[in-house]
């Protein structure tokens, strides 16, 4: 039986090891004055004004972590003297987390052998990442890019995607609108927060209007072919500005059922920093995937990567049969240190890489507040990062959490480019309606690289506008050119776009871009079908999951003429939504809305709510009026 001594030096060495987590060193020898001076020696001139005023606390900081490391190293190497002395080897931990678990619980002796090649562990994983880690940037001190950096604990809040709203179009000059899809709803779940838990009305860049839009499902019907989607137009009165008219374009992606998905490896990627440390950060992630968890399927697999000032392999791939080691590593995670989320990527990528399922769901599932302060911070990186890797076939998906330190727009643009969705967790209820309700359209993608392309006829319309999707345009060549990214569908997911159009003869003080004649080129010549009664041609581009190959479908789409007190229930409460995020924007184009309009108007759709997320968006449109008024 171990000792009293052993493990009083068990619970040392765990809480040496623990400290030297928490500040994030990964270095086992101190960093010197000379070394400070040899860095500094390459960066700027401000950039080493900064460091001589900062050395001393910098330096003492470099102490501090050594002091700690050292003082670990000591008490582990007496331990493991010991543990080898009064019993034999057990099985060896995962990594440096486990060892401090196992150590700190001590319920059985930790042998010198498995320590010592855990801790060889911990420096191969660093040794693999120092790519991503600059050594002429300081940490948590660099100035330069800023607006691409993480920004740490208390040093900057939210950050999000600056947005302009888009414009009037003219037809004659631009007849071509193209957007990628997008299924992302973090947006909402943000407007929400602040509305009900922060009390005041969120900042105009927070509220995108196709993820307002996109939160919520639509009666859109089932797609009856081949094809993995179904797309459903409608045309009525814009209720903002009557004598417009506000076109609908909505897509359904083909439902699955739990017991149709393909195999899973899933590979949690947990932040674990201490900006993690709160009830609504780390606690709600834990919980999110335990509700996760119950959605797998027994031959489905999941590993658990942790990051703080370094990453680490909690839990290797394990069947989901083993639900008990599952949540046992769950419930060891603890929030302490800076944010190295580049290097907890690239770790998680590797586990996924290493555990591939042909034919089946392989995905990150990243659950962070997107405070990354250390390594590879910048957006641009982490976008290519996950760009590159997702062309392997391992897709990402971001969940956010919490409020005050959320790079929004890092984490939109990571979602993006690893061909996954982006959602934002604030409550248990939100958790469950992502990974339980919609589980199957949060892992599993039907297509990928979607593209909505609308030509307007210019005998029927004057201009138009895309409300919303304002980061989603692209080039009208991008829709035929293959090697664009665009959005993806998952399984289930609908997608809502609106457009607000001036019908061709009508007078109305809406603004329109427009650029002055050409002086080597005639007018466009209008063709057969532009006599028709056709006010649009819907098309669409997409490729299977597993494709490099874009298939077109196209939707040419008449105006009924329909008022909008005839308008489906469906096409109400989007254009409630659309309403909605224009005034909280504070939207030029807003026209004569208000919330009480919105509010009746929603009312009328919301009617049709299976699990109450309409009759809770009405509960926002009064607390949002309440907060504008104070």
């Amino acid at each position: 039986m171990i000792s009293q001594r052993l493990r009083s030096l068990c619970a040392l060495g765990s809480l040496c090891f623990v400290l030297a987590l928490i500040v994030g060193c990964s270095q086992s020898e101190p960093v010197s004055s000379d070394a400070v001076a040899a860095r500094d020696a390459s960066n700027g001139s401000a950039a080493k004004a900064k460091d001589a005023k900062n050395a001393p606390v910098r330096e003492r900081h470099f102490a501090e972590e050594t002091k700690a490391l050292e003082a670990g190293e000591a008490a582990v190497d007496e331990l493991a003297q010991d543990a080898a002395a009064e019993a034999p080897a057990t099985a060896e931990p995962a990594n440096e987390y486990e060892v401090s678990a196992l150590a700190a619980s001590a319920p059985a002796p930790i042998a010198g052998k498995a320590v010592a090649e855990s801790l060889e562990r911990r420096a191969s994983v660093s040794r693999q990442i120092a790519p991503l880690s600059p050594a002429d940037a300081p940490l948590g001190d660099r100035e330069a890019d800023r607006d691409d950096l993480g920004v740490g604990p208390g040093q900057g809040g939210d950050k999000y995607a600056s947005i302009t709203d888009n414009p009037f179009q003219e037809v004659a000059q631009n007849p071509l609108s193209t957007f990628s899809i997008d299924v992302d709803t973090a947006s909402y779940s943000k407007v929400r927060m602040y509305l009900t838990q922060a009390g005041h009305l969120p900042p105009p860049e927070a509220v995108r209007i196709e993820e307002l839009l996109n939160y919520f499902d639509y009666d859109y019907g089932q797609p009856q072919g081949d094809d993995p989607f179904a797309a459903n137009v409608e045309v009525t009165v814009c209720p903002w500005k009557p004598e417009h008219r506000l076109a609908r374009i909505g897509i359904q992606g083909k439902e699955m059922a739990n017991e149709e998905r393909p195999l899973s490896n899933l590979v949690f990627l947990l932040d674990v920093s201490g900006s993690m440390n709160q009830a609504n950060k780390l606690p709600l992630v834990k919980e999110g995937m335990r509700l996760l968890l119950t959605q797998l399927g027994e031959n489905d697999r999941v590993a658990i990567v942790v990051y703080a000032g370094a990453a680490g392999l909690v839990l290797p791939s394990t069947p989901c049969d083993q639900q008990e080691a599952i949540h046992a590593a769950l419930d060891r995670l603890q929030a302490g240190g800076s944010t190295n989320g580049g290097e907890g990527i690239l770790l998680a990528y590797q586990t996924a890489a290493d555990n591939y399922i042909e034919g089946g769901v392989n995905r990150v599932v990243l659950c962070t507040d997107g405070d990354f302060n250390v390594g590879q911070t910048s957006n641009g990186g982490l976008a290519a990062l996950a760009e590159e890797k997702a062309k392997s076939g391992v897709f990402l998906s971001v969940l956010g959490f919490g409020m005050g330190n959320h790079n929004d727009a890092m984490l939109e643009e990571i979602s993006n480019k690893g061909n996954g969705n982006y959602a934002f967790i604030d409550t248990e209820r939100e958790a469950r309606k992502v990974l339980v309700e919609q589980a199957a359209g949060t892992l599993v993608t039907i297509a990928k690289d979607v593209k909505i392309q609308i030509e307007f006829n210019p005998a029927q319309v004057a201009a138009y506008r895309l409300i919303g999707y304002e980061n989603r345009l692209l080039a009208a060549e991008d829709f035929n050119d293959d090697k664009k990214d665009a959005g993806e569908i998952g399984a289930g997911h609908t997608v809502t776009a609106l457009y607000e159009i001036v019908p061709a003869g009508i007078e109305t003080a809406t603004a329109v871009r427009s650029v002055d004649p050409l002086k080597y080129q005639s007018v466009r010549t209008a063709t057969d079908a532009a006599a028709s009664n056709e006010l649009l041609t819907l098309k669409i581009r997409y490729k299977q999951p597993d494709g490099d190959t874009s298939k077109l479908l196209e939707f040419p789409i008449a105006d009924d003429e329909k008022p909008f007190g005839q308008a489906g229930s469906e096409m109400k409460f989007a254009a409630a939504v659309a309403s909605f995020g224009m005034l909280l924007r504070d939207s030029e184009h807003r026209g004569a809305t208000s919330y009480d309009a919105v509010l009746e108007i929603a009312a009328d759709g919301a009617q049709n709510d299976k699990h109450g997320y309409r009759q809770e968006f009405l509960e926002m449109i009064r607390r949002a009026k309440e907060l504008s008024q104070r």
